[in-house]
């Protein structure tokens, strides 16, 4: 009974905790879809991935500078083909400048 009882008490602090931490992610850096791109360059399909007929998905959060420059890219998943080819290409994505830095949730997709 008293394992069960930590057990419970473990996946609620658990629970809580990530609740906490993804409130504190929105409110430091609230996404802005309204945000407008200037330049958003396409990733190069890689030619490895061509030869084996690979696609795939790749999911990044990028933090957009107030300035309109990518700051910051968290890769959040894909295979590591693609991610090269998306960070490449978001070295060179601008959006407008606003007043504060922000962040967007990004999917790109590649198909032979």
């Amino acid at each position: 009974m008293l394992t069960s009882c930590i057990s419970r008490l473990t996946r609620l602090l658990v629970a809580a905790l990530a609740a906490a931490l993804l409130t504190l992610s929105a409110v430091s850096l609230p996404a802005q879809e309204s945000r407008k791109a200037i330049s958003r360059p396409a990733p190069v399909y890689p030619e490895a991935a061509k030869r084996l007929l690979l696609s795939g998905t790749v999911k990044v959060q990028v933090v957009i500078a107030s300035d309109g420059h990518v700051k910051e890219v968290k890769v959040i998943g894909g295979h590591p083909l693609f991610v090269d080819a998306v960070q490449e290409a978001l070295k060179n994505w601008k959006y407008e400048p606003a007043s504060n830095d922000s962040a967007v949730l990004l999917e790109f997709n590649f198909h032979p």
